[in-house]
């Protein structure tokens, strides 16, 4: 058993580690200049919009994944009633086996600490759409102040909207 302990067991020859060459060399026989690797460029992280973040929460809430006390601090007036209300018939749950993912959200700033946002939501085939509107509080956090759901299907005997 070898006593050296800066060769890896099993290595026989007297070398030890070599460092990677500075540049490149002009001797022919050589060893050829190391290419540098390419490595992913992993972008920076950037934290999510308040609409977008409040989207994701609002969905796992409507989608039963949540429980509507989940938004009881992030809700503000009449939007845990609503809440409360949607809740329980889990309006985007999954259909078909396939969960419910948030495809796209927008926000618009009406007016300062107020911003109006929409969302649409993917179960399967059946896409949802999903309104509501943030209100920025004295302590600069963010509530949500109204939630509504469209895309309801239309049967062929029931009354449309008025």
């Amino acid at each position: 058993m070898s006593t050296d302990r800066t060769r890896p067991a099993g290595r026989r020859d007297q070398n030890g580690p070599r460092s990677a060459p500075s540049g490149p060399r002009s001797a022919p026989n050589g060893p050829r200049p190391v290419p540098p690797q390419r490595s992913r460029r992993l972008q920076p992280h950037r934290p999510l919009r308040p609409h977008q973040w409040f989207a994701e929460r609002l969905l796992a809430v409507l989608s039963g994944q949540r429980p509507v006390h989940w938004m009881l601090g992030h809700t503000i007036g009449e939007a845990y009633d609503q809440l409360a209300e949607l809740a329980p018939s889990t309006p985007l749950r999954a259909t078909h086996g396939s969960r419910p993912v948030l495809r796209h959200c927008r926000g618009a700033q009406p007016a300062t600490g107020v911003v109006e946002a929409f969302a649409s939501i993917a179960a399967g085939d059946r896409v949802r759409a999903m309104a509501f509107r943030l209100e920025q509080g004295a302590d600069q956090r963010w509530r949500c102040a109204a939630v509504e759901l469209g895309g309801e299907r239309l049967t062929a005997g029931a009354p449309g909207p008025r």
